[in-house]
Formats: C-alpha cells, sequence, structure tokens
C-alpha cells in the first residue's frame, strides 16, 4: 500500500476546520501527509489543528477568506514558507444560498454563494498550481462540488451555478495542467450531515421524503470522504484526472 503513504506530502484544504473539509484533512494526516486547513472562524481553526496533531505530523492553520485575493495569495505563500513546499490542493471551502425564490433574489445574494463557491476555488486552484509548476515535480487539485451542479435544487440557482461552474473550470484545468504531470478532479457529494446540512436533514419532513431514495441507507458522513482524499492526493491516482467522483450512497443512481 506504498501508493497511499503520504509521508513527506504538504496540502491544503481550504475550509478545513470543520464537516467534509476537516475530515479529509483527517484522512491526509493519518496517511502521513503535513497538512494546512485554511478558514474563517479562527476558534475553530485552531480546534481542528489540535484535532489534525494527533496524527503526529505538521499542521499548521491559517485565517483566509478564500474570495479575497490578496488573502488567498498570502496565506498559499505563509504555506510554503512554513513547509517548503506543496502537493496537493483541496479547494473545499463553500457557503449555501439563501433559498430565496428565485424571482425574488437579487444579484449580491448571487454574488455572495459564486464569490466563494467559484471565485474563492478559482483564486485558490490558481495560487497553487502556479507553485506546483514551478516545483516541476506534479500534483492534485481536488474541488468538492455538488450533486446541485448536476440536479436542480429549487431555490438554489447560486449554489447549483457556482459547483456547476466548478465542475467545469476543473475539468479545463486538468486539460491545460496535465503536461505539467498536474491532475484535477471534483467530488460531488449527495446529502451528507454537517453542520451546514443537518438542519434540513434532521427536518422530519425532508428525512421522509428524502432518505428513502438513499440506497445505503442513511445519510453520508464527513468521514466517507477522508480515504478518497488520500486516494486523490497519492501517487495511486497518477492517472485519474478531469474526472468527477460522486459520493452519495447511490442516491442519483437509485
Amino acid at each position: 500500500m506504498r501508493a497511499f503513504d503520504l509521508s513527506g506530502h504538504v496540502t491544503v484544504v481550504t475550509g478545513g476546520n470543520s464537516g467534509i473539509g476537516l475530515a479529509m484533512a483527517g484522512g491526509l494526516a493519518e496517511a502521513g501527509a503535513n497538512v494546512c486547513i485554511w478558514g474563517t472562524n479562527t476558534e475553530r481553526n485552531a480546534a481542528a489543528a489540535e484535532q489534525l496533531r494527533a496524527h503526529g505530523h505538521g499542521v499548521l492553520a491559517l485565517s483566509c477568506d478564500v474570495g479575497e485575493e490578496d488573502q488567498v495569495e498570502a496565506a498559499m505563500a505563509q504555506t510554503v514558507e512554513h513547509f517548503g513546499r506543496l502537493d496537493s490542493c483541496f479547494a473545499n471551502a463553500g457557503v449555501t444560498g439563501g433559498g430565496t425564490r428565485f424571482v425574488e433574489t437579487d444579484l449580491a445574494a448571487f454574488r455572495r454563494v459564486t464569490r466563494v463557491n467559484l471565485d474563492g476555488a478559482f483564486l485558490t486552484f490558481r495560487a497553487a498550481a502556479r507553485q506546483l509548476v514551478a516545483q516541476g515535480e506534479g500534483g492534485s487539485l481536488v474541488a468538492t462540488a455538488s450533486l446541485a451542479a448536476v440536479q436542480g435544487p429549487p431555490r438554489g440557482q447560486a449554489y447549483a451555478a457556482s459547483k456547476g461552474g466548478l465542475i467545469s473550470m476543473v475539468k479545463a484545468i486538468a486539460m491545460e495542467l496535465a503536461k505539467h504531470r498536474i491532475r484535477a478532479n471534483a467530488i460531488l457529494p449527495g446529502w451528507i450531515s454537517t453542520p451546514l446540512a443537518d438542519p434540513a436533514l434532521n427536518s422530519e419532513p425532508f428525512h421522509r421524503r428524502v432518505l428513502p431514495r438513499v440506497p445505503a441507507g442513511r445519510w453520508g458522513e464527513p468521514a466517507d470522504f477522508a480515504g478518497l482524499a488520500v486516494y486523490l492526493a497519492s501517487p495511486a491516482s497518477a492517472y485519474h484526472t478531469a474526472d468527477t467522483i460522486t459520493v452519495d450512497g447511490g442516491y442519483v443512481a437509485f
């Protein structure tokens, strides 16, 4: 299983202080990676970093709003200065929409979502790609998209647009950077129990209507993404690029 050994590997996980991001960071750290998590909540950053340090490898937590270009550039520079290199980057930071009717959604509300989910991923991947290209050793870029990119969530046009655009951007990045041995993939989570999703998942009407459509018979857990993160960061996925990987317990196929 040496292909999955991430000893000496350096990775960035945005939105890595909770939910899917923290679970991916934990999986990467357990496999031997040095992990830098970016988040806007300093208290959650500190708590997550303490949890990750239990794996015995290098951990750095940085305050960064991925929608701000200067903050992203500064965070990437600090990450590389601290660890000396970069090997993979997970653009996982995201926000949900306001749940307003489409005809009542104003442009500012739409852009509040795309600013983080799409612009933020662009800025993060651009900074990571510049470092990976300069190193000349290849690497891996991974985006957390959503089933909303391929389905039609009512009152979720901004979120769907941001995640759909993210998938298309990842494929274009994969094509351009393949010559540098840099691969890019997107993960599409289904209904996952996270702080953002739990209010909906725990409501009785939603639970009754949606859970029977999940063949796995349960909501997903952040831990379901830890192994996938290790695979996508590791040499085991060296020939795997420009893909969208669905993790939904069979929901879409049912």
